[in-house]
């Protein structure tokens, strides 16, 4: 009887110290969220430097030179090409800054002269003030009421707010959304040299942290966690290879589109297309509403021509650029991956878009491996 009380006892202390210490291990990562996030994209670029490195190898380079001779040249190539086309880039942003309201504008305009209908729906303009516009507000002064005899009427309501400025505040609620992130520059450095230095030294011995990881598990295990390991290294590293070529590409492409159809600001914004391009899905959207915007400086019709482009780009580089380049990668669901980077953004921020791709894909890989092995 005591030995049952006993093992009842033991029992209920082991859940109860079970579920402590997974309390405490969410509260640890949530408070240092944003070590974890940096150090994850530092296994990521570790994952393409080491690609690198292997090559560099065969050449009987050695891995503890090839490796920082790789990250500082790419340091390098960025730090050279900014320096080449920095001051282009400085003076068609600064007309960026100041086209944006007026193409904002002039959107609005074309709104009001279709009528409304559903494109006031979705901008939020009223049937009033698409027919009369902002009324001015003009108010009898207390001098008149008291001629008058009566009293003076309460102040006529503020007039809604334009499309343009309804935008314009949005978009300073996005940059709020970023301040904590960019705002301090000491804190951005410390992350990039932190990235850097990981990517250095996981692609100098990659093996030693595998193994120090295959230790975390149980020896009867480790040999499907070494093979889940290396599944997740593959297709990560792939990913992220071609994630590089596709911001490359999608960048030179949108912005010689961009100096064709003569958009002002074209070589920021061809920039911005191809940073963004490393979020998929949301990213190519993004950049394309300021370019499209632009487009409304010159005309509807220009704007239209945007449009199109950006849309034919997209439409090549999902059938043609991204399967060529990863012709064995994993399929995520696309509604899964909106859901994911939504998710990931409100709780992490920016850090938490950047890396919601590449961490789905390492769930999602682990799972289906975990899968199959039962199955099988």
């Amino acid at each position: 009887m005591n030995g049952t009380r006993e093992g009842r006892w033991s029992d209920s202390f082991r859940v109860a110290a079970a579920i402590l210490a997974f309390v405490v291990a969410l509260l640890l990562l949530w408070h240092t969220r944003t070590l974890v996030l940096t150090v994850f994209l530092g296994v990521l670029f570790a994952l393409a430097v080491s690609a690198g490195v292997d090559r560099l190898q065969r050449w009987r380079i050695p891995r503890g030179v090839a490796a920082p001779l790789i990250v500082f040249a790419f340091v390098g190539l960025l730090a050279g090409f900014g320096n080449w086309i920095g001051p282009t880039v400085r003076e068609q942003t600064m007309e960026l800054r100041t086209k944006l309201p007026e193409a904002l504008g002039k959107l609005e305009l074309w709104v009001r002269s279709r009528g409304g209908g559903i494109i006031a729906t979705i901008t939020g303009l009223s049937a009033d003030t698409l027919a009369t516009g902002p009324v001015p507000n003009v108010a009898p002064t207390p001098l008149d009421s008291a001629v008058a005899g009566i009293p003076a009427p309460p102040p006529a309501a503020t007039a809604a707010p334009s499309l343009r400025d309804r935008l314009l505040a949005q978009l300073g609620g996005v940059g709020r959304f970023f301040l904590p992130v960019i705002s301090s520059t000491l804190a951005v450095a410390a992350g990039i040299v932190l990235v850097l230095f990981l990517a250095i030294y996981l692609a100098i011995d990659p093996g030693i942290y595998r193994r120090g990881l295959l230790y975390l598990v149980p020896p009867e295990t480790r040999p499907r966690a070494d093979k889940m390991l290396g599944a997740i290294a593959t297709t990560l590293r792939k990913w992220l290879v071609t994630q590089l070529i596709a911001m490359i590409v999608i960048g030179v492409v949108t912005t010689s589109v961009l100096l064709a159809l003569k958009v002002r600001a074209a070589i920021p914004l061809g920039i911005l297309a191809g940073l963004l391009e490393f979020v998929p899905t949301l990213g190519p959207i993004l950049s394309a509403i300021p370019a499209i915007a632009m487009g409304f400086v010159d005309s509807p019709e220009k704007a239209l021509f945007v449009t199109i482009a950006y849309v034919g780009i997209q439409f090549i580089e999902n059938h043609l650029l991204i399967p060529i380049l990863m012709k064995e990668g994993i399929d995520l669901p696309p509604a899964l991956t909106i859901v994911a980077q939504a998710l990931m953004a409100i709780v992490f921020g920016i850090l938490g878009l950047l890396v919601a791709v590449p961490l789905l894909a390492t769930v999602m890989i682990g799972a289906r491996m975990v899968t199959s092995e039962k199955s099988s």
